[in-house]
């Protein structure tokens, strides 16, 4: 089998202008990885406890009820960080999360919740949208860790138990009944209704 300079590698070996398409295309896989290595490492940068209480309107409002939580400190050593509530795992979901936390970054600009005061005044508008999110979701973040088939809900409280099976029955989602369970829950709350 001769190459008789027609085929799909004497095309590939061909000069553009100047380089040839295989210098070009190699050029580009190697630029395309780089590209996609710089860009992951900067997503998963932006899911550090450190970037998530980067400014003071976290660190100062929610990370110090955070610290107060069993997410935080409890028996087993486990933490659960920011983006594990907040972020999903799945690119696709986690790609959609960034472009809507670039609200988050405007509102950071526009100093909207810059003082705790103006952080009180919004905490039920933004517990709301987080509520609505999990909630769309099945509550997918809760159940990376959570899940109703991995509960042994006979070992669980009695209390837990019987709300856990309650909620198995009626195809309840963790932040139906969870909700101040990280961050306290706002003072302005409406009185939910039951379903």
């Amino acid at each position: 089998m001769s190459d008789n300079g027609s085929g799909f590698w004497a095309t590939l070996k061909r000069p553009s202008a100047k380089y040839s398409l295989l210098a070009l295309l190699s050029v580009g896989f190697i630029a395309g990885i780089l590209f996609w290595g710089g860009f992951n490492t900067a997503m998963e940068a932006t899911n550090t406890l450190e970037f998530c209480i980067g400014c003071h309107e976290m660190k100062d409002n929610v990370y110090q009820e955070y610290k107060t939580t069993i997410h935080y400190s409890n028996r087993t050593g486990v933490r659960a960080y920011c983006s594990d509530c907040h972020v999903p795992r799945d690119w696709g979901h986690k790609m959609m999360r960034k472009i809507q936390a670039s609200q988050e970054v405007y509102g950071k600009i526009m100093g909207t919740i810059s003082t705790p005061e103006k952080f009180e005044a919004k905490r039920l508008e933004l517990a709301g949208h987080e509520w609505e999110r999990m909630k769309g979701s099945d509550s997918r973040e809760c159940r990376n860790c959570h899940s109703f088939t991995a509960m042994d809900i006979e070992k669980q409280k009695a209390r837990a138990s019987k709300m856990h099976k309650i909620g198995q029955d009626e195809k309840k989602t963790c932040i139906d009944c969870h909700k101040g369970i990280a961050h306290k829950k706002p003072k302005n709350m409406p009185e939910e209704e039951d379903e």
